[in-house]
């Protein structure tokens, strides 16, 4: 073999080689956009612990919990991306729990040994529902490393707000449309405005007006927090405008004690720090721009 037929073959290989793991530039400066569901495995949801008192299964929500989101990317600068996601995810355990009626002799609204009771077999049947929310908006930042053509990994976080809910639900199994918008106080004259309400005559002179039953009640406890996470990425781009991205991470988000609010309005001075951290893993399937 002589000298010139030993270059050419270090010159083709090189060449094959640089093709192959060469990056393109026309990909590396280009982005993406697509449906990109994140699935966490929290670590504990906030005010779980509590259902028991409910009768609730506080182990009956959805995990790993997903999120239904979109997310985007773009090229910035050097081997620099920035993007963007938004999305939110929920999920609900329910009982309609077996009624027992007793006779509370020490008016403690507790069944206490010697007491009496019986089981509640009438048409009347409560239903009782939990529901935890995760809603997350965030930017990102990566840095991006190429392996192959079409093929890379990176490195970034996503930095943003996340607001997390638990919605109590507790209502007769049975209601009807008419009661959902029946004045719970009286009734009303809508010729005047007026609202009556009925006492008995001992109460006439001095009233103590309160609701009367309703359907439902819902209670519902909600925050807002700094949310963080750190993720490796792998992109590929299989085709000319489409590819597939998937991230691994670790989402870390703290609701400060104290900051948690009663159906969106009153704060709930006594509440503990809460955290949603846990493995986070995303799929997404982006069209090219």
């Amino acid at each position: 073999m002589n000298i010139k037929t030993i270059i050419f073959i270090i010159t083709f290989s090189w060449s094959t080689l640089f093709g192959q793991f060469g990056y393109p530039a026309e990909d590396f400066l280009g982005g993406g956009i697509g449906y990109s569901p994140m699935y966490i495995k929290l670590d504990s949801i906030p005010g779980a612990s509590y259902l028991d008192n409910l009768g609730l299964d506080s182990k009956g929500f959805r995990d790993p919990f997903v999120v239904h989101g979109g997310e985007g990317f773009a090229h910035v600068t050097g081997k620099w991306r920035i993007g963007g996601y938004a999305g939110m995810g929920g999920s609900s355990v329910a009982t309609v729990p077996t009624i027992y009626i007793f006779r509370d002799d020490n008016n403690n609204d507790s069944l206490d040994p010697g007491e009496i009771s019986k089981l509640y077999d009438d048409d009347f049947a409560p239903s009782i529902k939990a529901k935890f929310s995760f809603l997350l908006g965030a930017a990102s930042v990566e840095y991006v490393m190429p392996l192959l053509q079409d093929l890379e990994i990176s490195s970034g976080a996503l930095l943003g707000l996340g607001r997390a809910s638990m919605a109590i639900d507790q209502q007769n199994s049975y209601p009807t449309w008419k009661k959902v918008f029946s004045n719970v106080y009286g009734t009303m004259d809508t010729t005047n405005n007026n609202l009556y309400y009925g006492v008995s005559e001992g109460e006439y002179d001095d009233p103590d007006i309160r609701p009367g039953t309703v359907p439902g009640l819902l209670r519902d406890v909600s925050s807002t927090f700094f949310n963080f996470q750190p993720y490796v990425a792998v992109k590929w781009q299989f085709l000319e405008r489409l590819g597939l991205r998937i991230t691994v991470g670790y989402n870390k988000g703290t609701v400060s004690a104290g900051t948690w609010k009663l159906n969106g309005k009153t704060e709930i001075s006594d509440s503990p720090s809460s955290a949603l951290s846990g493995v986070a893993f995303r799929t997404m399937l982006y069209i090219g721009l």
